[in-house]
């Protein structure tokens, strides 16, 4: 059995931090205050309850992220604080990168209850709670800060976070988190994609997700789903043009050596949703659950504060490596936005959703 402990993942952070950085930095990062890093959400003091005399429970917890990515960093700080908050009572065993299976894999295995808890990207979990498709709106967080974001998707006074809650109780599922920090999915290309029109027959590997493809379609590329194991392949024998994914994945799948351009499209926000099955929250004691929250909350806190200087030391690493940089101005993202095919999935999604799309919206405006 593999019981993380802190000591354990304060090496395991300082290696994964470094992988994802580059530049040969392995200094630890500063510690953050929860109290202060994180301000949307309220953290509480740490517990002075008496978990010894609770049956002792241990929880299954995963992810099928790359390795060294935020997603596994999450799961694994959460399980050293539940361990350190409970003493040990509660524990989390953790098993990242695709150990036992793919996203979609993972996420029925929960259902079941044959593991507990999953983290992952949003894009996965429509499947199974379809509002979530909320988060495909494109480009719909670009404008705004992290700590703005944070406030309307984990506010303890969040109409949204009450809202998409709500409805993953309704799946049958616990919310306990979101983790980011205004950075974003991003695209890689062997193409240089300077305008709107340069995306034209371009051939890109998404998600298995038809919001997602929807959108390429809408500006001119062919989406092409494939498993994220065949990607690297793809691009190499030239099946593919062109992916995309957050930097931490760039860098850590090698794709500088398949790929000449790093374009900042901004397209989706690169978020980690921490997911339970609810019913296993709803047996812990309300102590233990009190504990798992307040572990959830600290761990968003901390890892968000470096979420920015990860993404940026990783597209410096990919420059490094040789890939082109594009960035783009405000009128591109503009654009993007007027163009008809996604004017009109903004309104299919949000028709889709019960008008989720607008809170949210509204919610983002009027942080």
């Amino acid at each position: 059995m593999k019981k993380i402990t802190a000591m354990l993942l304060a090496g395991t952070m300082i290696l994964s931090l470094a992988a994802c950085g580059g530049g040969g930095n392995t200094s630890k990062p500063a510690a953050s205050n929860p109290a202060t890093s994180n301000p949307a959400v309220s953290t509480p003091a740490a517990s002075d309850a008496d978990y010894s005399s609770l049956p002792k429970v241990e929880l299954i917890g995963a992810d099928s992220t790359g390795k060294g990515a935020a997603g596994q960093l999450f799961g694994e700080l959460v399980s050293a604080k539940v361990d350190e908050i409970t003493g040990g009572q509660l524990t989390i065993e953790y098993f990242p990168n695709g150990e036992l299976g793919a996203d979609a894999d993972i996420l029925r295995q929960m259902k079941a209850n044959e593991i507990q808890m999953v983290v992952c990207q949003t894009a996965p979990v429509v499947s199974f709670v379809p509002e979530v498709a909320v988060f495909d709106l494109p480009m719909v967080f670009a404008k705004y800060d992290g700590a703005t974001i944070d406030k309307v998707l984990n506010g303890s006074d969040s109409a949204f976070k009450t809202d998409l809650g709500a409805a993953f109780n309704n799946g049958g599922f616990e919310l306990l988190g979101i983790l980011q920090n205004a950075t974003y999915r991003l695209t890689t290309a062997n193409k240089d994609l300077k305008t709107l029109a340069d995306f034209k027959d371009l051939q890109i590997r998404t998600m298995e997700n038809p919001n997602h493809m929807a959108f390429w379609t809408a500006i001119g590329a062919q989406p092409t789903p494939m498993a994220w194991n065949e990607v690297y392949f793809a691009l190499q024998s030239g099946n593919i043009a062109a992916q995309e994914n957050a930097a931490d994945t760039c860098v850590g799948s090698n794709l500088n050596e398949v790929q000449k351009y790093l374009a900042f499209t901004n397209h989706i926000l690169y978020a980690n949703m921490m997911i339970m099955n609810q019913d296993a929250y709803h047996d812990l004691d309300p102590l233990y659950q009190q504990a798992l929250n307040q572990a959830v909350t600290e761990a968003m806190a901390e890892i968000s504060a470096q979420l920015a200087t990860i993404d940026a030391d990783n597209k410096a690493e990919l420059e490094n490596r040789g890939m082109t940089l594009i960035e783009y101005a405000p009128e591109f993202y503009d654009e993007v936005l007027a163009v008809p095919g996604v004017v009109d999935l903004y309104k299919s999604i949000d028709d889709s959703i019960g008008g989720l799309g607008a809170t949210l919206q509204d919610a983002l405006a009027n942080a």
